[in-house]
C-alpha cells in the first residue's frame, strides 16, 4: 500500500468532511453536532458493511472515506462541549436527552447503515449474477 496515496486520500476527504461539518453547523446551529454524528454513524456502518461483505475497495479509498471524510465530519469533542455548555446552563434534562439521543441514536444509525449496506450489496451482487 502506497503511504503517500493513503495520506493524500485522507487529507482530501478529510477537508471535504470538515467543510461539510462546518456548513451543517451553520444550517443547524445547535443540532449540527447531533446531525453530523448520526449521519457519520450511518455512513460508517453503511460503507463498512457494504465493502466488507460485497466489494473489494482500494485501501486508499477506504482510508480516505472512513478516516478522512467520516473522521473529520463527525465530532466527539463537539458532542462533549455541547454537553458541558448545557450542564453549565443548568439544563440537566436537555443534557440528558442530548446524551441519550446521541448515543442511542448513533447506535441505531450505525445499525441502520449496516443493514442498508448489506441490502445494497446484496442487490448489487444479484445484478452481477444475472
Amino acid at each position: 500500500m502506497n503511504q503517500a496515496k493513503c495520506l493524500l486520500s485522507i487529507a482530501f476527504f478529510g477537508a471535504i468532511g470538515g467543510c461539510l461539518r462546518y456548513f451543517i453547523g451553520i444550517a443547524f446551529p445547535f443540532m449540527g453536532t447531533i446531525v453530523v454524528n448520526l449521519l457519520g454513524c450511518f455512513l460508517l456502518g453503511f460503507l463498512t458493511f457494504l465493502w466488507l461483505n460485497f466489494h473489494t475497495v482500494a485501501s486508499w479509498l477506504s482510508l480516505g472515506l472512513g478516516t478522512g471524510f467520516v473522521g473529520s465530519f463527525t465530532t466527539f469533542s463537539g458532542f462533549c462541549l455541547d454537553n458541558v455548555k448545557l450542564l453549565l446552563a443548568h439544563q440537566m434534562f436537555t443534557a440528558a436527552g442530548y446524551i441519550c439521543l446521541s448515543v442511542v441514536g448513533g447506535w441505531l444509525a450505525a445499525k441502520l447503515g449496516m443493514t442498508v449496506g448489506i441490502y445494497v450489496g446484496q442487490r448489487l451482487q444479484l445484478g452481477k449474477d444475472r
